[in-house]
């Protein structure tokens, strides 16, 4: 493509508006109750002026009106006290398990949100009913006022009408069924995912369209493998999703998302968001990309469809002229609009040297898994070295790779421990945390999307009568092992490349435990994982994928304490279901006499 001075260029040319809000200076928790709050006063508010209008013609409605502003006022107070003493919610979006809540919070919400319209319209009914008897009658009187009232029958039923059947409408008018649905709505909103929660799901989409290649039209037509259900995205979705990485400078996928919207648009599907929003970000991105006739070509479709644009007349020219100078042809056209496809532009390069192996691995691509290899790979009964409780019931031992030797255990966990495993670590799920290497501190971190929980033996039966199963198949100890780590998988979840233990320039990581480094990693899986989610090792090219009950186990370590950098592995993103998995990091004290330590480096 073309290259330019982006620098020089940025003072020359206008770009679409950007979504600020993240720069605030109100940060976290402060920022959501902000933003609930005025959302929760924008609902009543609506709601207020919708019953204003259809009262409208009723008499006294006027001060129906502020009185029901003064019930506003406090229910809006009461909701804002409520988001602010409601406990943090952000980061739903990393746990599968924990987003399911949200679906049956959803379905009670709509079910409350009928039950309000029934009573609305039973009250509306009844009020228009008693509208239209009096609107028969009023002409009546009116006609002739004396005439109507010389009937005495008349004369009293005003009267009646007046003194007692207005108040009695009065009472009803006043009678708000919208009290159940709201407070309803301020109870669950503080479980509710907030614009991180819908930013990260957004970034999730864009993580499983790069690393398992599909297009933009596949996420939107609902066409990927192993689904069960079937989900669109809309001409506004993909708007928003392109908007999403426009507003974090991630033009490549801006395009991507921004030329499907244009592309479903132009097919006649309806849409809030107008072609022209949608030709302003797509030319810009297009041309942050480094492609300027295709930057033009989109720049002229703007100013054709809308010629007063603030932006696109003059953008046009600036890019002509940038054409103009780098190839010295003014006068080029570009031909029809090219679809812009996956591969169209080259994804930016990042932070991780191995990301072409690792997505490829995910994908089942350039497996190094040799007919030479596959020879020297067995399966075998494992009584763990003769152990009492495997004598009988030995386990299923499966080779998964030869060197660093991978094993797999079948039935390694009943379907009964595993949802008590579950049940167990749901309540405890937090967002999944890295060993900061320089500080030993655990912390958040962007390449891993995911939420853990932590489980002692003495938690349950189950938890003590797992951890035993692990020292008796491994025949190593337990005692110095951290906690049996329980992890669901969010949309998109997964764990880049990493190394379990810790190197040489990280002496800290675990000086606070005190048991030395990790030196083996036993790993159940707890759920079948419809499409992604395996377990990669770029280093050697192996693949292992998710079997629901079975377990994998590898060492970190050579005997002789040091760090086996082969054993570098992901999780890879779950393009389609929910994974749940636990382990067990076993440490080094303890071993002096169950795995000696090697006379050389490399034993």
């Amino acid at each position: 493509m073309f290259s330019r001075d982006f620098d020089a260029t940025r003072q020359s040319i206008f770009s679409p508006r950007r979504d600020v809000e993240h720069a605030s200076s109100v940060r976290g928790s402060d920022q959501n109750s902000a933003k609930h709050q005025k959302h929760n006063g924008e609902i009543l508010t609506k709601l207020l002026q919708y019953i204003c209008l259809e009262l409208i013609f009723i008499p006294g409605t006027l001060r129906f009106c502020w009185r029901m502003a003064t019930r506003v006022m406090m229910l809006t107070l009461l909701l804002a006290l409520a988001c602010l003493s409601s406990p943090t919610r952000a980061e739903i979006f990393t746990s599968i398990g924990q987003m399911t809540d949200l679906i049956f919070t959803e379905r009670e919400l709509v079910q409350s949100l009928k039950e309000y319209i029934r009573a609305e319209e039973t009250k509306l009914e009844a009020v228009k009913s008693w509208a239209n008897k009096l609107d028969l009658l009023t002409r009546a009187s009116t006609s002739d006022p004396e005439g109507f009232l010389a009937h005495p029958v008349n004369a009293y039923k005003l009267m009646k009408r007046l003194n007692t059947e207005w108040s009695e409408l009065e009472s009803l008018v006043l009678q708000d069924p919208s009290d159940g649905f709201l407070s309803n709505m301020s109870v669950h909103r503080q479980y509710f995912p907030d614009e991180e929660d819908e930013k990260g799901a957004a970034k999730a989409l864009m993580r499983l369209q790069d690393t398992y290649k599909l297009d933009s039209e596949s996420f939107s037509k609902g066409k990927l493998p192993g689904v069960r259900y079937s989900a669109l995205l809309t001409v506004d979705d993909c708007f928003d999703m392109g908007k999403l990485a426009y507003n974090e400078n991630d033009y490549y996928h801006a395009v991507l998302w921004m030329q499907q919207a244009l592309k479903q648009m132009d097919t006649g599907e309806d849409a809030k968001t107008i072609k022209a929003d949608i030709l302003d970000y797509l030319s810009y991105s297009v041309y942050q990309m480094g492609d300027l006739p295709r930057a033009i070509e989109l720049t002229r479709r703007l100013v054709a469809i809308d010629p007063g644009h603030q932006r696109a007349g003059g953008n046009l020219r600036y890019f002509e002229r940038l054409l103009s100078k780098e190839l010295r042809d003014v006068t080029q056209e570009s031909g029809d609009e090219r679809p812009i496809q996956l591969d169209t532009y080259e994804r930016p390069k990042d932070y991780l040297p191995e990301r072409e192996i690792y997505e490829a691995l995910c994908r089942g691509e350039g497996v190094k898994m040799t007919s030479k290899r596959s020879s020297r790979l067995f399966c075998r009964y494992q009584n763990g070295n003769r152990n009492p409780r495997l004598l009988l019931k030995p386990m299923k031992e499966e080779d998964e790779w030869d060197s660093p030797h991978i094993v797999r255990y079948l039935e390694s966990l009943s379907d009964e421990e595993i949802e008590k495993i579950k049940e167990l670590a749901k309540p405890k799920l937090t967002r999944a945390t890295v060993r900061d290497p320089k500080t030993g501190v655990l912390t958040v971190a962007h390449y891993r999307v995911s939420k853990s929980a932590w489980l002692d033996g003495d938690d349950d039966p189950v938890v003590e009568r797992v951890n035993r199963r692990i020292q008796d198949i491994t025949g190593l100890s337990v005692d110095t092992a951290e906690l049996l780590q329980v992890a669901n998988y969010g949309v998109g979840g997964q764990y880049e490349p990493h190394y379990d233990f810790s190197r040489k320039d990280e002496p800290d990581a675990f000086k606070s435990l005190g048991t030395g480094n990790r030196v083996a990693t036993y790993l159940h899986y707890m759920s079948d994982v419809e499409a992604g989610g395996a377990t990669v090792f770029p280093d050697f090219g192996a693949a292992i994928w998710p079997r629901k009950g079975t377990a994998v186990f590898w060492y970190n370590l050579f005997k002789s304490g040091e760090g086996d950098y082969r054993t570098r592995h992901a999780a890879c993103p779950v393009l389609v279901g929910s994974k749940w998995v636990s382990n067990k990091w076993i440490h080094e004290r303890g071993q002096e006499f169950r795995r000696p330590c090697g006379l050389t480096e490399a034993d």
